[in-house]
């Protein structure tokens, strides 16, 4: 047997067949259509990854494509749905707690690395000074890029757990709710 690139494929070092015995079967050479070498018999081959086969809430089988969303129907609503919440005043904070957060963080963060960069390339005698033994002042201030990072990550998470998750859980639970039964929030 060989495979899709033409080398021989299995554990022995000959020439191998297409007569050869898989894991002790025979090939399914007496399939309809069989051309005499092994070919893919498996009848789970070309099965559609649309959920074939498996049952859907009621019980019976689901449908092998499943039908198409209908797009016109409650959709006007669901769109209306999401403009309110977003010109909603609940919405508005969770964005602007976001903004005042990220903004002055990013600016930061930003400056301290052009401020690093500019150093580096700039003041070549300032950071080969030695701190400690081989310790120089570039190694730390590269160290700080790093520790920095982490430390704007650690303060992000907290910020948006104790000041935006629970009214952006509110606000989505709102929108779902709304949604439901009018073509959205449905998956």
């Amino acid at each position: 047997m060989q495979s899709s690139d033409g080398h021989p494929r299995g554990r022995g070092g000959g020439s191998e067949g297409s007569d050869e015995t898989y894991e002790g079967r025979e090939p399914d050479s007496a399939a309809p259509g069989a051309t005499g070498h092994a070919g893919c018999s498996d009848p789970w081959y070309d099965a559609l990854a649309s959920g074939w086969g498996e049952v859907d809430g009621t019980g019976a089988l689901a449908p092998v494509v499943p039908p198409a969303r209908r797009e016109q129907e409650g959709t006007a609503r669901a769109a209306e749905v999401y403009l309110e919440v977003q010109r909603s005043a609940a919405f508005q904070e969770v964005r602007s707690r976001y903004r005042r957060f990220v903004i002055p963080g990013l600016a930061a963060f930003l400056t301290w690395y052009v401020a690093y960069l500019v150093t580096a390339q700039t003041a070549h005698g300032l950071m080969a000074r030695p701190v400690a033994g081989a310790v120089n002042v570039a190694m730390l201030a590269g160290l700080g890029q790093f520790l920095t990072t982490f430390l704007f990550t650690w303060a992000y998470a907290r910020h948006a757990r104790l000041r935006r998750d629970r009214a952006a859980l509110d606000l989505r639970w709102n929108t779902e709710e709304s949604t439901r039964g009018h073509g959205g929030g449905e998956r």
